[in-house]
């Protein structure tokens, strides 16, 4: 038996999650927005890395893993499922819940997927405006060589 234990794959490496991280905020500076806090997670929504600039408030990485968080939880980008929330809000309740309260359904939780569109894992990013948020989440994955789906 091989040790450490050999087989496990969750897809996302430690280095791509660390350049993600770091160019995702580089974008936010270049686009001159508000402190960001960057949470990567893998496709078994376990945490690969997260930074949090100076100035952020205190609940930003929790939105932050929010919104990683609901985009692997359901397969789908914040866009796709601030769409569900607004046409299925039962549903997305449900799935709030039994979340532990840990999903947040809105723009700036992307996927990331590979070149045949498998799922990586899923990155969040709070501190702007949504929209704001997820262009910097893109940029970062986008540095990565891996590719962004924002739910549209």
């Amino acid at each position: 038996m091989p040790n450490p234990p050999t087989g496990f794959d969750h897809g996302l490496t430690l280095d791509a999650a660390h350049t993600i991280a770091r160019e995702t905020l580089a974008e936010g500076r270049r686009l001159g927005l508000a402190p960001l806090t960057v949470v990567v997670l893998d496709q078994a929504a376990q945490l690969k890395a997260v930074l949090r600039e100076d100035g952020c408030s205190l609940m930003r990485p929790t939105i932050a893993h929010g919104k990683a968080f609901g985009a692997i939880g359901l397969g789908f980008g914040g866009r796709e499922l601030a769409r569900r929330s607004q046409t299925m809000p039962g549903f997305m309740n449900a799935f709030s819940d039994l979340a532990g309260g840990s999903a947040v359904p809105v723009p700036g939780g992307v996927l990331v997927r590979d070149s045949k569109g498998g799922i990586l894992g899923a990155v969040g990013v709070s501190g702007d405006a949504s929209d704001k948020d997820e262009a910097a989440a893109v940029a970062g994955i986008n540095a990565a060589g891996l590719s962004p789906d924002t739910g549209d």
